[in-house]
């Protein structure tokens, strides 16, 4: 077993989750965003199972924060 950082953003449309530290893209939604970190748990162990243990990372993603910018 192995911990994930996830990433949660609230949208006036429901919650959308993703996973730091993976190769690849996975993502879950869901209405709310108890409904999404499910829906992505579920696309993480189905990505680890189409793919294997090479979806991780290397290296520990040490601390994670959330930073604006204007592009």
């Amino acid at each position: 077993m192995r911990q994930l950082k996830i990433i949660v953003g609230k949208h006036p449309e429901g919650c959308v989750a993703y996973p730091l530290g993976l190769k690849g893209v996975v993502v879950g939604e869901g209405d709310t965003c108890e409904e999404a970190l499910a829906d992505v748990k579920s696309a993480i162990k189905f990505h680890m199972g189409t793919f294997g243990r090479e979806i991780f990372e290397t290296e520990e993603i040490m601390e994670t924060f959330v930073a604006e910018v204007a592009v």
